[in-house]
Parts: structure tokens; sequence; C-alpha cells
């Protein structure tokens, strides 16, 4: 058994999971998910109030896709109980990012500002004009967005200037020697 796929997914009060077929949709306090298990994995409900993951053999597509859907669910189910959060700084002399609205507005140093969209069931929270966090249920949408942003301008080596995650290291390049 897949070590990750065999441990149950505990469902907290308050969390209404459904199982459709394939279709597992998950709601909670704040919001309600829903995703489509590959073709050999089985899901079920158990008796103490988990759901179980099951799969029907050995091969080597079941084994690899047995602990990613257990992991799937249990994420869903934590983004509608907890949520995810991603945080992000900027560092760089006159880089700074700021609300407009629900969207995010950056200066990264172009000739124009930059205007992110925030995405449906996704939102920005600005701490100040260099660090700023994407929030929402959806753990792999939260990243994306966070992932595509950091993409605008990414970490330049030799000044560490740029979008990064909160507690990224940047790995720094000795400049060119001088005379």
């Amino acid at each position: 058994m897949s070590r990750i796929g065999k441990l149950p997914i505990p469902v907290p009060a308050g969390v209404d999971v459904t199982i459709d077929g394939r279709t597992v949709a998950v709601k909670g306090p704040k919001g309600s998910l829903s995703h489509t298990i590959a073709a050999p994995i089985d899901i079920a409900k158990g008796e103490d109030g988990t759901l179980l993951v099951t799969r029907p053999n050995d091969e080597r597509v079941s084994k690899a896709l047995h602990g990613l859907s257990r992991t799937l669910v249990a994420n869903m189910i934590t983004g509608v109980t907890a949520g995810y959060s991603k945080a992000l700084e900027i560092s760089g002399v006159g880089y700074r990012v700021q609300a407009k609205g629900s969207n995010l507005e950056f200066a990264l140093g172009f000739s124009h500002p930059v205007l992110v969209e925030a995405p449906e069931g996704i939102s920005f929270k600005v701490e100040n004009p260099t660090k700023f966090s994407v929030e929402g249920i959806d753990k792999q949408k939260v990243g994306e967005v966070a992932a595509n942003i950091r993409k605008l301008r990414k970490p330049d080596p030799y000044k560490a200037k740029g979008v990064k995650y909160a507690g990224e290291v940047i790995r720094r390049k000795v400049g060119k020697a001088g005379k």
C-alpha cells in the first residue's frame, strides 16, 4: 500500500463530503470544491466519519494515482476549512505593489504599471508596498497565481531584485571583477 494513500482522511465537523460516482464534492465554511478521481482509484466513506481511498491492484499507474488522489481530497478539505495562503515579497528600488479594488497593481521597473486581476476564488492581501499574499481555497490555483506573479519579475541573481516567495533564498552570483 501507498504510505500516504492508505491513511484515512479525517472529515472535520462543518464539512460536508458528497461522493457521486467518481466526483467528490466538498462543502465547508469557506466555500465548496469538487474533483473527479482518476479511473482505477475508489473512494468511500468510512464508519468513523473518515474517507478511505483504495486502489484495485498493484499496477504502476494505480500506485502512482493512489497517494495523489488521497492528497488532492485532503487538500480540498483543508481548503474549505482553513484556506491556503502564499506570501510574496518585492525587493528593489522603486518596486512596489498596491491594491486596486480586488486587483493588484505592480511597479516593477517597466515603463508602465502591471495590473494583475484576481481570478475567481482568489483574493489578494497587501500588507505594505513590498509584502503581499495570495489567498484562496484551492491550493493549486493559489500556487499557480503566485507563480505567475513571481514570473512578472523573477529575482535577479546579482542584486536579488524582483518578486520572490517569502522566505525564499535567492542564489547570488558575484559580479565581474573591476580593474
